[in-house]
């Protein structure tokens, strides 16, 4: 499996990583024994980089990560592990970047998964009336403390991550990218490869509809975040599924499950851009790690784009709730 380094002079990845999201039952319900199989399905194939975030099922994503580490003593070493905090979820959604909130929130991440640093610590959405350059500060005294190894960001815009840059060296900016969502190549491709910043390409396979098995109504009733989500409201929804099917042909021309066809997608972007798709099936996490596997011509790239052109979604990727936090620029 292809390698590459977390932001400039870090550590050596696999250029492909495992989202947790799924293990807290964010897209439907899930057990403790599921994800231990999808974790040990992903460390036999190599993979070395493992992604959650505190607000992920309320600490439930790290608990499941610490139990299976503890469960395997000496695993942690094999893994550059990732977490996030800044969204307060509860009583209202609202968002905190001070130095001593992200502290705390920090050490019980790290008292969740049981371990005693992170190798990458997010930022997962921007206080705004918080300078980000005051807030890759506080990060930095982290690093200090030797809590974390490096510092990151999701769903900044190109001329944060500048500023954030210029006061601490930011390793990571994560975003969401894929076939299906590709404002990331306003500016955010490019400024990461010029400051030496992996990408972090969260849903790769598009919630789904990059795949040969999208969620149906039915299963769409039992996950509220995709139920709300513009793309999977009718007529969107069906739409997309009519739009999808020349990328689906072109999958099974090429041999290849659609999900993989995806994730390879994303990574041709560029050596520094990392996909990290979650699931809670083994099978369909053997189908992601082909995506990890494929290596695609620039004609299999052209071809791709040709089966689904620029703005070929119907519906937004988020909806008025759901862009809350995220910073546009383009």
């Amino acid at each position: 499996m292809k390698t590459t380094t977390l932001g400039r002079g870090g550590p050596k990845i696999t250029q492909f990583g495992l989202g947790a999201m799924s293990f807290a039952g964010a897209y439907g319900g899930t057990t403790q024994e599921k994800s231990n199989a999808v974790l040990d399905a992903a460390f036999d194939a190599g993979v070395t980089h493992l992604d959650t975030a505190n607000i992920y099922g309320e600490g439930r994503s790290e608990e499941i990560i610490g139990a299976w580490l503890k469960d395997r003593p000496g695993m942690r070493d094999n893994w550059v592990i990732a977490t996030k905090a800044g969204i307060v979820g509860a009583p209202e959604r609202r968002f905190n970047n001070e130095g001593d909130y992200l502290e705390a929130e920090l050490d019980g991440s790290l008292a969740r998964l049981g371990i005693d640093h992170v190798d990458l610590f997010y930022v997962h959405r921007r206080e705004a009336k918080i300078p980000i350059e005051d807030v890759a500060g506080s990060l930095g005294r982290l690093v200090k403390k030797g809590k974390i190894r490096a510092i990151g960001f999701s769903e900044i815009a190109p001329t944060s991550l500048r500023a954030a840059h210029g006061e601490h060296p930011v390793a990571a900016v994560q975003s969401e990218y894929s076939l299906a969502t590709r404002a990331c190549e306003l500016g955010l491709v490019q400024t990461c490869a010029e400051l030496g910043v992996t990408l972090v390409a969260f849903s790769p396979v598009g919630r789904s509809f990059l795949t040969d098995a999208p969620f149906t109504r039915g299963a769409l009733d039992e996950i509220p975040f995709l139920n709300g989500n513009p793309r999977f409201q009718e007529p969107n929804y069906s739409a997309n599924l009519e739009a999808v099917k020349p990328f689906l042909a072109l999958a099974r021309k090429m041999g290849e499950p659609a999900a993989a066809l995806a994730v390879a997608w994303t990574r041709a972007k560029g050596d520094h851009v990392v996909p990290i798709p979650g699931t809670k099936s083994v099978p369909h996490l053997a189908e992601l790690i082909r995506g990890a596997e494929l290596e695609l011509s620039e004609g299999d790239v052209a071809a791709i784009e040709a089966a689904l052109p620029l703005g070929w979604a119907h519906g937004d990727r988020y909806n008025e709730y759901q862009w809350f936090g995220p910073e546009k620029y383009g």
